[in-house]
């Protein structure tokens, strides 16, 4: 009885290994994407990179981004389609020079499949063509200057989900002469795309609503004696000095503001470039009463709940910039789009297709971030924009800690 029984267990697992054995291989995969395709191994991770301005004076700027989008990592369990998520990058400088130099590096590497960056606007001038020609796709969190998704200059690769300075700019000029009642008011900044573009934008949209800009002034990214300008700034007897630039020269523009004649009780406003704690440092006690636009992180969708993670992941006293949340949700907005444009072989492999992928982050519509509800236009810009003006307070300065409640919040 025993041989008879096992007789027919041999019979029926000969009649399955013959079925198997008929049952056509699954086609190989052919890689038809116009860009090409990323095949990463069954062992092997996603890789997904980061152009971020990691070192030097305003280096808050990309570790804060680099942590949102490490958050956003940690809360897909550090894994995308049964595969480990790797995330490095590069150093980007908050310069043109730095962009370009990273971004090649970047387009050079062939396992990445996307990347996130980059934070200051003069970075993706030079790098966002050359990542954007390597068939590659990148989101920034925190570029705002226009030039990028005008129709005429804006990559096919390159979006992002900060806001467009032409929001931020005339949120600005709507406070600075509705709320505070100014008429006359001075920009300054370094010449720069982000800078340059938000100084001007917030002074077209001030003489719009009847206000007279007093002076435009221009510094150089490294000047440390900021007197000249600041002389040549007071002549013209402002009521308000908006300087939208970053850290190194706008804390030696704050820090010298007080010392010069006519200059003393002059208002001071800058922007989401120079909101950080070491900014607060690099200006001194000037920086008390101090304004500054940037995202109105009071409708963000479970803000707190994200900030008390980045808190405790690396032990700050409170956020180090204003763009950690637009970080993560650019990658939350990778994450779905590779989901989208991969092809998964039954042993695990991954064909991630380039131009799907691109496609699929163009096609983001109604994405539920923390920013908001996010939807990529024709030009790149997936922001839900949301602007707001802060003041610093002496309990802020005294603790290091940038102002959390708005103000003032843009219409």
């Amino acid at each position: 009885m025993k041989g008879k029984f096992l007789f027919v267990l041999l019979a029926v697992a000969a009649i399955a290994l013959f079925v198997v054995a008929c049952q056509p291989a699954a086609p190989k995969f052919t890689c038809t994407d116009k860009l090409g395709c990323i095949d990463i191994g069954p062992n092997d991770p996603i890789h997904i990179a980061y152009a971020m301005v990691v070192a030097g004076s305003d280096a808050t700027l990309g570790q804060d981004t680099k942590y949102g989008a490490e958050i956003a990592i940690d809360d897909k369990g550090g894994k995308l389609l049964g595969h480990s998520i790797k995330f490095d990058g590069q150093d980007t400088g908050c310069n043109a020079e730095g962009g370009q130099a990273a971004a090649t590096k970047l387009a050079a590497d062939k396992t990445i499949v996307a990347v996130i960056g980059t934070n200051c606007s003069s970075e993706a001038v030079p790098g966002a063509p050359i990542i954007s020609n390597a068939g590659l796709t990148m989101i920034s969190p925190s570029n705002t200057a226009p030039y990028l998704t005008d129709p005429a200059k804006r990559q096919p690769g390159y979006f992002r989900t900060a806001h467009n300075d032409k929001v931020q700019g005339a949120a600005a000029a709507q406070f600075v002469k509705e709320e505070l009642k100014f008429t006359k008011a001075a920009a300054i900044h370094d010449g720069g795309p982000y800078t340059e573009a938000l100084a001007n934008v917030f002074a077209d949209n001030f003489k719009k609503l009847g206000g007279t800009v007093t002076a435009v002034e221009a510094v150089n990214v490294g000047d440390k004696d900021m007197k000249p300008v600041l002389t040549r700034v007071a002549a013209g007897k402002p009521e308000l000095v908006y300087f939208p630039v970053f850290i190194a020269e706008g804390g030696f523009i704050c820090a010298q503001m007080r010392d010069v004649v006519g200059m003393e009780k002059i208002v001071m406003m800058g922007a989401d470039g120079i909101f950080s704690p070491d900014f607060l440092k690099a200006c001194g006690k000037n920086v008390v009463d101090m304004y500054f636009s940037s995202p109105d992180f009071s409708v963000f969708k479970g803000y707190d709940e994200f900030v008390a993670k980045y808190l405790k992941k690396y032990n700050v006293k409170g956020t180090l910039a204003p763009f950690h949340a637009h970080s993560y949700d650019a990658a939350n907005i990778f994450f779905a789009a590779i989901e989208k444009a991969t092809v998964k072989d039954a042993d695990g492999t991954l064909h991630v297709q380039k131009q799907a992928l691109r496609d699929a982050v163009a096609a983001t519509k109604d994405f539920k971030g923390i920013t908001g509800n996010l939807t990529c236009d024709p030009n790149g810009d997936c922001a839900d924009p949301k602007l707001a003006v802060y003041k610093v307070t002496a309990g802020d300065f005294a603790g290091l800690t940038m102002p959390k409640t708005p103000i003032w919040k843009g219409k």
